[in-house]
């Protein structure tokens, strides 16, 4: 019984995840257009971070959203294959769960976010601060 119901998850699986996928793509939200100077500070603090992720997984691919709506620049590492990030969200994170997002804090210790909401409304923060919204050049939403 235990083999039927892993296959039947399976199955589901690979047939719904080329159809989010898709609707990904065709749903994509534009990204904040904000001055220069503003996306460039933004872009420095980004820069080290990164986020563990299953391509097809839709809290992942919720976060990757918001990530592009804020026009934020972070690195997605796919740690759905055994692989070097897979051990690396393990080590570093304590446990494979995704989405999870590896941020450094100013003493260079990481911090391992998981939950797509809190991670969301962590990059916001973040943004806001950075970008406030009355310096941004335009919204395209």
């Amino acid at each position: 019984m235990k083999i039927l119901i892993r296959f039947f998850f399976k199955t589901v699986r690979a047939i719904l995840g080329p159809v989010l996928l898709i609707l990904d793509k065709l749903t994509s939200p534009k990204g904040v257009v904000r001055l220069a100077r503003d996306q460039q500070r933004l872009d420095l603090v980004t820069r080290e971070m990164a986020l563990y992720q299953y391509q097809t997984c839709p809290f992942c691919i919720k976060t990757r959203r918001a990530i592009k709506r804020l026009a934020l620049t972070i690195e997605t590492r796919d740690a759905q294959r055994k692989g070097e990030n897979r051990q690396q969200l393990l080590e570093g994170g304590g446990q494979i769960k995704v989405p999870c997002l590896k941020v450094m804090d100013e003493n260079g210790t990481s911090i391992w976010l998981y939950e797509s909401n809190d991670i969301i409304s962590h990059l916001q923060d973040l943004a806001d601060q950075q970008a406030p919204a009355a310096a941004c050049a335009t919204w395209q939403p």
